[in-house]
């Protein structure tokens, strides 16, 4: 019978269906586990999109802002040129738990910046350039939080659906034809039984 030897009797017959229920019942569990990290990630991806579409943007900007720099300094120049101080500023980070998977929230915000060394040639073309860099981090810190997120909810949704998967084509069905076996099997003796008091009272 299917993988597994059982003996036909009623007591096996019993004990496979409460194994079935119970397998059931925890495949409807992983089912609603499926749906709710489905709606998860659904919810983080947009958020994800959203600030990726703000970083972009931001990036371009910056991106103009280091094309004027050159242009007014030239690489040579700009690459002499002081680095910006010490990144200062402040990430908070608060935890979520859905379903057993941590969702972070980050927020970012920059402090205020430490007075740059002196400059020779200073122009504002380098420092709109400084400036707008610095603040792609904290829209940085926010997308990597925002992509943990979203790898740690895949895992786990990958690992419901395998096993939700393996209970529902493998399991159950093994288990229904189990059954299937036992009944047919009880059904027989059952018969055979009878065929045998038959033969005993014609005997007698």
């Amino acid at each position: 019978m299917a993988d597994r030897e059982l003996t036909p009797t009623h007591s096996a017959f019993l004990e496979l269906k409460e194994e079935k229920a119970g397998m059931q019942e925890g495949y409807r569990f992983l089912d609603e586990k499926r749906l709710i990290l489905a709606s998860e990630i659904l919810t983080e991806l947009a958020r994800f999109e959203e600030g990726m579409a703000e970083f972009r943007s931001a990036y371009a900007g910056a991106a103009e802002a280091l094309r004027g720099a050159v242009a007014r300094h030239g690489l040579q120049g700009l690459g002499v040129y002081p680095a910006a101080p010490t990144l200062g500023g402040e990430m908070r980070m608060s935890a979520r738990s859905v379903l057993g998977v941590i969702v972070n929230e980050v927020t970012c915000a920059m402090g205020e910046q430490e007075a740059p060394p002196p400059v020779v040639d200073q122009s504002p073309e380098a420092e709109r350039c400084r400036s707008v860099f610095r603040e792609l981090v904290p829209r940085a810190a926010k997308l990597a939080a925002l992509a943990g997120n979203l790898e740690r909810l895949r895992l786990e949704y990958t690992r419901t659906a395998r096993r939700a998967r393996a209970l529902e084509d493998v399991l159950l069905p093994e288990i229904e034809d189990n059954l299937k076996a036992i009944d047919t099997a009880l059904e027989e003796l059952e018969r055979e039984e009878a065929v045998r008091v038959r033969q005993v009272r014609r005997v007698r």
